[in-house]
């Protein structure tokens, strides 16, 4: 696509950041009027999907133990969906030790700076800080770096953990790991948009949302307005201080 000779980028193929588009019909959802479209939007992605990674895709159970790598607001959703479901330990992994005090507001019972490691095996560290001293049963990785999604699978529980990458990787990069994890029984799992079948998740998590059910605002750290306020919200992202920033048309 091209406007007077210069191409047009895409976002992720969805081209959101205008005041109009075209879309197919099988793409629209029709959420209840009474909503707040600026937290409605939150459920198009990110945050719906942080919350499906658990709940429909690791299916995680009560009880269980949690590692959270990345505690962006993915990061987040997943800690609060672990919260929600009733885990009994929830570990967040992040270098920016900021998030740390909304993180455990959210659910997490501990939180760890590798940075504060350095020197040291962090899959110890980490294994070490699960309850039974062989990991955890549910590791998500939010980060979309893939080295730490081979850690992220690496401190998942001998015999049953589990783990699912959400973040996503830059082009090219690829995940590697010796194939004894797998013969110990660890699994790896991947996620888009949290298992949701978007046409009726996006209502039914707004109508949840609506009931106090789920609560998102503080997952809005920015807002801005007009279509000249998406470079500021893009820089905002780029920042390390914004969860998500919402853009008013």
């Amino acid at each position: 696509l091209k406007s007077d000779g210069s191409t047009i980028y895409h976002f992720m193929g969805c081209s959101t950041f205008a005041e109009y588009t075209v879309l197919a019909e099988i793409s629209c959802a029709k959420v209840n009027p009474e909503a707040d479209l600026a937290k409605a939007c939150l459920f198009g992605c990110g945050v719906a999907t942080g919350f499906g990674a658990v709940w429909n895709n690791a299916k995680v159970e009560p009880f269980s133990t949690i590692a959270v790598f990345g505690l962006g607001a993915v990061g987040f959703a997943v800690v609060q969906a672990c919260k929600m479901v009733g885990c009994s330990r929830i570990v967040g992994i992040d270098i920016n030790s900021g998030k740390f005090e909304m993180a455990k507001q959210l659910g997490c019972d501990m939180c760890v700076n590798p940075k504060d490691h350095e020197g040291q095996n962090m899959n110890d560290v980490l294994i070490q800080l699960s309850p039974s001293g062989f990991g955890f049963d549910y590791t998500f990785d939010c980060t979309g770096n893939t080295a730490v999604m081979r850690q992220a699978l690496e401190v998942a529980h001998r015999g049953w953990g589990q783990s699912c990458i959400i973040g996503v990787a830059a082009s090219g990069k690829e995940v590697s790991t010796r194939p004894f994890q797998f013969v110990t029984g660890r699994r790896l799992l991947g996620t888009a948009f949290g298992g949701w079948k978007t046409r009726d998740a996006i209502p039914m998590l707004t109508e949840k949302m609506l009931k106090g059910e789920i609560v998102v605002d503080h997952f809005i750290t920015h807002t801005f307005d007009g279509v000249g306020g998406t470079k500021q919200a893009l820089e905002a992202l780029h920042s390390g201080n914004c969860l998500r920033a919402v853009v008013k048309y």
